[in-house]
């Protein structure tokens, strides 16, 4: 199996969510790229079984201008998108919390739930990363085998 890891993050939260993401697939001996979106050439994600999509949150519940450029840029509607996310429930409440995770879930039609990182994954989330990584494996595997 291999699995592309794609997200864009300035405060480091959604960076620090794919990192984790990525150290739980490789100890689950999941060949793994991970892609900083804006930080060059794209990789394909027809190369890869799967692509996990991170982004965070910006103004009242919207996808960041980099998340929405690289969908146009992928140019399709890659198979077995999972997507993950951060946000402040502080901005927008409950409602709009990680609603760009919510929407790219949707736009994907991503067949598990979107993980929603309040911030970044310290104490319990830590956990929520680990254990939505290995429900994103097992669904996978589920569909595919």
């Amino acid at each position: 199996m291999s699995f592309l890891i794609v997200y864009a993050s300035w405060s480091g939260n959604t960076q620090e969510v794919a990192e984790m993401i990525e150290e739980t697939l490789v100890a689950e001996n999941i060949a793994v790229t991970t892609f900083r979106i804006g930080g060059g050439v794209i990789p394909n994600p027809r190369d890869f079984d799967a692509m996990l999509l991170g982004s965070f949150t910006w103004e009242q519940g919207s996808t960041p201008d980099e998340v929405k450029d690289f969908v146009a840029d992928v140019g399709y509607k890659p198979d077995n998108v999972y997507v993950f996310g951060t946000g402040d429930t502080q901005f927008g409440g409950d409602a709009l919390f990680c609603h760009a995770a919510v929407k790219l879930a949707r736009f994907y039609a991503s067949p598990y739930e979107p993980l929603k990182i309040e911030q970044s994954p310290r104490g319990i989330q830590q956990e929520k990363v680990i254990e939505w990584s290995k429900g994103v494996i097992r669904n996978w595997k589920n569909l595919n085998e």
